[in-house]
């Protein structure tokens, strides 16, 4: 039988070594906020681009994109973004997930300040006129005032509602693949969040025109409409996002809920001694409504039985003059309230960061909470 002769083996050259591949580096702050910004850009305009197709008017759209490119703190998706990277979030993929996230939380707030402005009947936010404003003076021609107002005042509470339908619409989209797994360790701090802050904003318009010397009720306030909503729940969502276990979603609420109730108390510092062209808002808003602030709680307690009366004529009056405001102002200096809040701020900013030093997390993450402690607690708008 013929041979078949000796086997022949192909010899397959050695292949290139793959490049490697850089190593993921965590975003800073201002990249962060871009990235979010730029979600919230396409989002609006790619919805502003179908209700004209579609022959509807764009007025409710563009009014709430000029809302959003008006600025913002945008502190909520900042956190949550640095509470996924807190619980180990690594990667591309990851981070645009924690960004729409972040994008919806900041589409909820917008909800939030629209609506808010509306409840408050206030003239301006983030130094332009607010959306029931905007949109009065759009429907003007051919309308009484009141009527323009009216229309634009209805016309604001939809813009709030679309905002409150499409921040939903950005946590389901699958763009960022934001699978099922993912949207249910999230959804339910989503939607304690979303009920908190309604209720927050409820006991804060029950007690608003009725402030006391007990502060107990104004720190409720800012527990539930402030500190939960905007530190607490946004970061514990990014945590839960990566997967983040019961102890360091607690270790992550006793860092937030001291920073949010800082934040709070420097807004009310800033209700009532801010610039406006630093704060974006009117500088008489905050002392003409009389809400029931830890402030103004304070002032009542120490203020003596001469000063009292005036105290009490003057805060929450709807017709206060710019005088009027300077007397009040030096009222609320003469009884130490605003030096007793700095000392407030202080003290929670203090325990916010001894929290966070304590905190297992990568050290870069420590770092960018540590800096935005900072700006939330000693911020000058």
């Amino acid at each position: 039988m013929a041979s078949d002769g000796p086997a022949h083996t192909t010899r397959v050259p050695p292949q290139p070594a793959p490049p490697p591949q850089p190593r993921w580096r965590r975003p800073d702050l201002d990249l962060v906020r871009r990235r979010v910004d730029g979600v919230l850009d396409a989002f609006v305009d790619r919805k502003t681009s179908a209700a004209r197709l579609a022959g509807l008017p764009d007025d409710v759209p563009v009014a709430l994109t000029d809302f959003l490119r008006a600025g913002g703190k945008r502190i909520r998706p900042l956190l949550c973004v640095l509470g996924w990277q807190a619980a180990g979030g690594t990667g591309e993929r990851g981070l645009a997930q924690a960004v729409r996230v972040g994008a919806a939380l900041e589409m909820f707030h917008a909800f939030c300040l629209v609506h808010d402005d509306v409840m408050d009947d206030s003239d301006t936010r983030r130094g332009q006129p607010t959306v029931h404003r905007a949109l009065a003076a759009r429907y003007r021609a051919g309308r009484t005032r009141d009527l323009a107002e009216a229309v634009g005042t209805s016309a604001a509470i939809l813009t709030g509602d679309l905002a409150l339908l499409w921040s939903d619409e950005l946590l389901q989209d699958p763009a960022d693949g934001l699978d099922p797994d993912r949207y249910a360790r999230i959804g339910p701090l989503v939607a304690l969040m979303r009920e908190e802050v309604m209720y927050g904003q409820c006991l804060d318009l029950i007690a608003t025109g009725l402030p006391t010397a007990d502060t107990e009720p104004a720190l409720t306030v800012i527990r539930y409409k402030t500190a939960k909503y905007t530190c607490e729940r946004p970061l514990q969502i990014g945590a839960a996002l990566a997967g983040a276990d019961e102890a360091l979603q607690r270790q992550l609420s006793a860092f937030a809920l001291p920073l949010g109730e800082a934040f709070q108390l420097r807004d009310d510092v800033l209700g009532a001694f801010g610039h406006p062209e630093q704060t974006g808002k009117p500088a008489l808003d905050d002392l003409r409504e009389g809400k029931h602030t830890v402030l103004v709680s304070l002032a009542y307690q120490a203020a003596t039985p001469a000063r009292a009366p005036l105290l009490h004529a003057l805060y929450g009056n709807p017709r206060l003059s710019e005088e009027d405001a300077r007397t009040l102002r030096a009222l609320l200096r003469d009884t130490g309230a605003d030096r007793a809040v700095e000392r407030m701020i202080a003290e929670r900013h203090e325990r916010a960061v001894a929290v966070l030093d304590g905190l297992a997390i990568p050290a870069e993450v420590r770092e960018q909470l540590r800096a935005l402690a900072d700006k939330v607690a000693w911020r000058t708008s």
